[in-house]
C-alpha cells in the first residue's frame, strides 16, 4: 500500500490556507526586498526572488490540480515583457513543473487500474514499466506492451485528483489568489475578466478529468488527421481504458529538452507541423486543441510530430468558426472594416465602442506579426514579446485590450500566441508563415514541401479549406 504522500489534499481551505499563506508572505516579503532595492542591495532582491519561486512551485508541484496546471501553462511564457521585469525567477521554477511533477508510487497505479478496469496489471500488459515516463498535473504516464505486441502509454490519474479539482474550480478564492500572485510578481496592471475567464476554463479542465471525454477526443482528431504525412495521433485501446485510465498507442521520438538539440532544418520541419495542427484543425473542422504545450509532443527523426494529450479541447460553434477565421484572413488582407465588423459580431467589443478600426487592425496585425512581416520569418524572443504585449501586458491605460471582452468560445486561443511563439523561437525555428496561412485558407497554392504533402492529404480526405464550410468526414 502506498504512503499518504501520495494523496492529493482535499478540501476548499485544506487547498486554499497555504498557497493564501504563502502569498501574503511573498507579498511581505517583496515589499522588505523593494526596500533593500533602494538601498541598491541587488543581491539580496535576487535572493528574494529565487527562494519564493522555488517554494512556490514546490507548492504547486504537489497540489497536482488546477493550480500545477496553471503553474505550468504561466512556465510556457516569455514573462519578460511584463511589468518590471521580476518574473523571471518564477518563470525558471515554474518550468520545472513542465516535467519534473512527484510522480505516484507504483503500487498505488496499479492500485488505481484494478479499481477503474476491474483486471490486474498482469492481465492487461504483458509489460508493465513501474517507473513513469512523465508526471504532469492530473495524473501520469507509463510504458507498457499489450499482450498482442503493441507498445502503448497508460495515462493514470492520481487518487483524489478529480475531488481535489473540483474542489479548486468551485472555490473562487483560490484562483484569485493565484491571479493575484501572478500580477504581483508580475509587477503588471492587467486586470482580467476573472468571472468570464474563470467559467471557460472551468468548463475545459472539468473535461480533462474526464479520461472518457479525452479518449473520445483523440479519436475525433484520429479520425480526421487519418494518414495524414507528418501530424501523428495515437489510437485508443478502449479495451484498457476507463475513468481514471487512458491507454494509447505508443508514438514513438523525442521529448522537448532532445529536440532543442536538433538540427535546424529538423526544427523548422516540426515548426511548421505544429503550426499546420494548431491552426489547422479548426480551419478543416471544429476542432481546437487548447493545450499546445511542447510537453504534449513527440518530435521524429523523420519530421513528423505527434500529439498525445487531447484533454483540454474546444469544439467550436460553426458560426464562431467561420467569424475566427474570417477575422484572420481580413486582417493578413489589410480589410480593417471588414475585422471590426467580424470582432462586434464574434463578441470582441460592442458596435458602439470607441475602438476604431485602425486600433482593431494594429492589435490583430501585433498577433499576427510573423504572418505579415517579409518571409520567411525567424522566430525570436521578441516574438514572445509581441504576444504578451498585445494580449496581457496592459501597462498602458490605451491599450485596446482594455476596451475588449474575449467571447467564452475563444478563451483558449491566446494559448496559440501566448504558447507557440515561445516555443518556435526556443527552436529558432524559419519558416513560411504566410504561405502556410494561405495554402490553409485554399488561396495560394503550397510553396514549402509540407505544405505540398498537406494539400495532397486535404485533396485526398476531401476536407475543407478555410472558408469552405463543410463537415469533415
Amino acid at each position: 500500500m502506498a504512503g499518504n504522500e501520495d494523496q492529493v489534499p482535499q478540501g476548499r481551505i485544506r487547498r486554499t490556507m497555504p498557497l493564501a499563506g504563502f502569498t501574503a508572505r511573498a507579498a511581505g516579503g517583496r515589499m522588505v526586498a523593494a526596500l533593500r532595492e533602494k538601498t541598491g542591495d541587488t543581491r539580496a532582491v535576487a535572493r528574494f526572488h529565487e527562494r519564493t519561486a522555488a517554494r512556490y512551485s514546490e507548492l504547486l508541484g504537489h497540489s497536482k490540480g488546477v493550480l500545477m496546471k496553471a503553474g505550468q501553462v504561466l512556465s510556457m511564457v516569455d514573462a519578460s515583457a511584463i511589468g518590471s521585469g521580476d518574473f523571471s525567477p518564477y518563470q525558471k521554477a515554474l518550468a520545472r513543473l513542465q516535467a519534473d511533477a512527484p510522480p505516484m508510487h507504483p503500487a498505488l497505479a496499479k492500485e488505481v487500474m484494478q479499481a477503474d478496469l476491474g483486471r490486474s496489471v498482469d492481465e492487461l500488459f504483458a509489460e508493465f514499466a513501474e517507473e513513469p515516463m512523465a508526471a504532469a498535473s492530473i495524473g501520469q504516464v507509463h510504458r507498457a506492451v499489450l499482450h498482442d505486441g503493441r507498445q502503448v502509454a497508460v495515462k493514470i490519474q492520481y487518487p483524489g485528483a478529480a475531488e481535489a479539482i473540483r474542489d479548486d474550480l468551485a472555490n473562487t478564492e483560490l484562483l484569485a489568489t493565484f491571479f493575484r500572485f501572478a500580477t504581483s510578481a508580475a509587477g503588471t496592471a492587467m486586470q482580467p475578466n476573472l468571472r468570464q475567464m474563470t467559467r471557460e476554463i472551468a468548463a475545459r479542465i472539468s473535461e480533462e478529468i474526464d479520461y472518457r471525454h479525452e479518449a473520445a477526443n483523440i479519436t475525433a482528431f484520429g479520425q480526421l488527421y487519418r494518414d495524414h504525412p507528418f501530424i501523428q495521433i495515437p489510437d485508443v485501446v478502449y479495451e484498457a481504458s476507463g475513468d481514471r485510465v487512458l491507454t494509447m498507442t505508443y508514438l514513438d521520438g523525442m521529448d522537448w529538452a532532445a529536440a532543442q538539440q536538433a538540427d535546424q532544418d529538423l526544427k523548422n520541419n516540426w515548426a511548421e507541423a505544429i503550426l499546420r495542427f494548431g491552426t489547422g484543425s479548426w480551419r478543416h473542422a471544429n476542432l481546437f486543441q487548447a493545450d499546445p504545450h511542447p510537453g504534449n509532443y513527440c518530435f521524429g527523426l523523420d519530421g513528423r510530430v505527434g500529439f498525445v494529450d487531447f484533454g483540454c479541447v474546444k469544439v467550436l460553434p460553426e458560426c464562431q468558426r467561420r467569424r475566427q477565421v474570417g477575422m484572420v484572413r481580413a486582417a493578413v488582407d489589410g480589410r480593417q472594416h471588414d475585422l471590426r465588423d467580424l470582432m462586434v459580431e464574434t463578441g470582441y467589443f460592442a458596435s458602439d465602442s470607441t475602438l476604431t478600426a485602425d486600433e482593431a487592425y494594429q492589435w490583430m496585425a501585433g498577433l499576427l506579426y510573423e504572418v505579415l512581416a517579409p518571409q520567411p520569418v525567424s522566430f525570436t524572443q521578441d516574438a514572445s514579446q509581441r504576444a504578451i504585449r498585445a494580449l496581457i501586458d496592459l501597462r498602458s491605460p490605451d491599450h485596446p485590450v482594455r476596451r475588449m471582452s474575449a467571447p467564452d468560445d475563444f478563451v483558449f486561443f491566446p494559448r496559440l500566441n501566448l504558447i507557440m511563439n515561445p516555443l518556435f523561437a526556443t527552436l529558432g525555428a524559419t519558416i513560411y508563415a504566410r504561405s502556410i496561412m494561405d495554402d490553409m485558407d485554399g488561396v495560394a497554392e503550397p510553396i514549402t514541401p509540407l505544405g505540398k504533402q498537406h494539400d495532397a492529404w486535404v485533396r485526398q480526405r476531401g476536407l475543407p479549406y478555410g472558408l469552405d464550410l463543410h463537415d469533415h468526414p
